[in-house]
C-alpha cells in the first residue's frame, strides 16, 4: 500500500487500547471524566447521536427479516453469532468513528489522503458497486415498508414502496434529516417488544445459554447463506461510512471550530479526552441496543414459530414475522411490528442513501452530508437520489420481501471484508491519525473483524450458497 504523508511533528504516537495514547486522552483523564458528579451523565444523554443511529438503523427490516429467518430455520443454533459480532461490530464502528473524531474528515475525504491514484481508482470501484448493494438494500426496505403499511391496512405494498421513497427524498432535501430521525428512532423502539416477550413467553435459558457461549456450525448451505446474512446485516460496509460522516456532522454542529469540525489534536486534551469518551459512549451504546434487539428477535421467533415438532421453516411473509409478538402483543402484534418496520426502514434508507453518497463525494473532493444545503454538496445529493431513486424503481418488481431483504443482508456480508481492510489501513496510519492511531485492542478487534467475514464470505463460495 502507498505510504500516507509526512507525519505531523510533535506527535505521540504511542498507543493503548482502542486507540487513545498510553499517557493521554481515553487513560487518567477518562476515568475521571466517568467518576465526576453526576451532571456529566446528561452530557452522556446528550451525546448519544450518531452511534445510536447508526445501531438503530442496523437493525433495519434487512436485519429483523434476517435474525427472524435464522430464529424460525435454526432455532436457538444461530445464537453464538450475537456473542461474538457485538464486540467485533463495536470495535470496527469505534474506529471509523475516531477516524472521524481525529480528523474531522469522512472515510472518502481520507482515501485520498492514505492512498494512492491507483488504489483510489479500485476503491473507487468498490464504493460504486456499494452504491448499487445500497440501492438494491434501499429497494428492499422501501418494499419492507410498504409491506408494513399493508399489515395496517393502509393500502398496497408497491404503492406505500414508492410514496416513501418520495417522502423520504423531499424531507432529505429540506434539510429535515435530524428531525426525521429523532421521530424514527422513537418507531423503531416498537422493536423492543421482541426484548420484551423474553420476559412473557418461557424460554429455556439454560438452553439459550448454551447455544449463545457455544457455537453450532453446520456446514449446509442454507446454515452459511444465514450466517454470512447476520454477519453482513451487523457489520454491514454502509455503516462504515455513515458512522464516520455522521460524527462529521455532529462535530459541525459544535460551537468549537465554528462551520468546520473541529479535531481532537486541535482541542485542549481534557476537551479533547471528554469528546472521545462520550463519543465511544454513544457508538457502545447504539452497538448494544442492535445486539440486543439481534438477540432478542433470534430467540423469540425460535420458541414462537418453530413447530413443536423441532421441524424449523422457511418465513415467507412479514405476517408470520408479526406473528412472533403475539405471545406478548395479541391482537395488536401486526400493529407494533408494522411501526417497528416502518420506523426502522424510514431512518434506514436515508442512511443507505447517505453512506455510500458521502463515501464517493468524499472521494471526488466534493462537500458531503444532510447540514448541506443541496446547492453546496450538488454531487452528494445527487448520488442519494441515484440511489433512492433506483431503489424506488426495483421496489416496483415482483419479489418477495423476506427473500429480497435476507439476499441483501447476504451481499453485505461478501462486501465488507474489502471496506474493513481500507478502514484498518487509513486508522492505522500515524501521519493522519497522530496520537489517536489504533491501539492494539482496535488493531487485533479490527483485522479479526476483516478475517473472519472473509472466511465466511469463502465458506459462502465453496458451499455454493451464491
Amino acid at each position: 500500500m502507498p505510504e500516507g504523508p509526512e507525519q505531523e511533528s510533535g506527535v505521540d504516537a504511542s498507543t493503548s487500547g482502542l486507540g487513545a495514547p498510553a499517557d493521554g486522552p481515553g487513560d487518567g483523564q477518562n476515568i475521571d471524566l466517568l467518576d465526576s458528579r453526576p451532571a456529566r451523565w446528561h452530557a452522556y444523554l446528550r451525546a448519544l447521536g450518531p452511534g445510536l443511529v447508526t445501531g438503530a438503523s442496523d437493525d433495519d427490516p434487512s436485519g429483523i427479516a434476517t435474525y427472524a429467518q435464522t430464529g424460525a430455520q435454526f432455532g436457538f443454533g444461530m445464537l453464538w453469532v450475537a456473542l461474538i459480532t457485538f464486540p467485533l461490530m463495536f470495535g470496527v464502528q469505534e474506529i471509523c468513528d475516531r477516524t472521524a473524531l481525529a480528523t474531522g474528515k469522512g472515510l472518502g475525504e481520507l482515501i485520498v489522503v492514505r492512498f494512492g491514484r491507483l488504489w483510489r481508482a479500485a476503491i473507487g470501484l468498490l464504493i460504486g458497486a456499494l452504491i448499487i448493494a445500497n440501492a438494491l438494500n434501499i429497494a428492499a426496505d422501501l418494499v419492507a415498508i410498504g409491506a408494513g403499511m399493508h399489515l395496517l391496512h393502509a393500502g398496497p405494498t408497491a404503492l406505500w414502496a414508492v410514496l416513501a421513497g418520495i417522502i423520504i427524498m423531499v424531507l432529505l432535501v429540506s434539510g429535515s434529516f435530524s428531525m426525521i430521525a429523532r421521530v424514527f428512532k422513537v418507531l423503531c423502539a416498537a422493536l423492543l417488544a421482541y426484548v420484551a416477550e423474553l420476559f412473557f413467553v418461557k424460554i429455556p435459558w439454560g438452553t439459550v445459554l448454551f447455544n449463545t457461549v457455544v457455537p453450532h456450525i453446520h456446514s449446509s448451505r442454507a446454515y452459511v447463506a444465514l450466517l454470512v446474512g447476520v454477519l453482513g446485516t451487523t457489520i454491514s460496509p454502509y455503516l462504515f461510512f455513515w458512522q464516520s460522516m455522521h460524527r462529521v456532522e455532529d462535530m459541525r454542529e459544535e460551537d468549537a471550530g465554528g462551520s468546520r469540525p473541529l479535531p481532537l489534536r486541535r482541542r485542549s486534551r481534557v476537551d479533547a479526552a471528554a469528546k472521545e469518551s462520550r463519543s465511544r459512549f454513544d457508538v457502545f451504546s447504539g452497538m448494544a441496543f442492535s445486539n440486543i434487539v439481534m438477540f432478542a428477535i433470534i430467540v423469540a421467533t425460535a420458541i414462537t414459530l418453530t413447530p413443536k415438532s423441532g421441524q424449523h421453516f422457511t418465513i415467507s411473509s412479514p405476517a408470520q414475522v408479526a406473528s412472533a409478538l403475539r405471545p406478548v402483543a395479541g391482537r395488536f402484534a401486526s400493529i407494533i411490528f408494522a411501526l417497528g418496520f416502518i420506523g426502522s426502514g424510514m431512518l434506514a434508507v436515508p442512511v443507505l442513501a447517505g453512506a455510500g453518497s458521502a463515501g464517493m463525494a468524499g472521494l471526488l473532493g466534493k462537500e458531503t452530508g444532510f447540514s448541506n444545503s443541496p446547492r453546496r454538496a450538488p454531487v452528494f445529493y445527487g448520488l442519494c437520489a441515484v440511489g433512492t431513486l433506483g431503489g424506488m424503481v426495483m421496489s416496483l418488481l415482483s419479489v418477495n420481501p423476506i427473500t429480497l431483504l435476507v439476499f441483501v443482508a447476504v451481499v453485505n456480508g461478501v462486501a465488507a471484508a474489502p471496506f474493513i481492510v481500507v478502514t484498518m489501513f487509513i486508522s492505522s496510519n500515524e501521519a493522519i491519525m497522530g496520537e489517536y492511531v489504533n491501539g492494539k485492542a482496535a488493531k487485533s478487534l479490527g483485522w479479526l473483524t476483516a478475517i473472519l467475514m472473509a472466511v465466511a464470505a469463502i465458506a459462502l463460495f465453496a458451499t455454493g450458497g451464491v
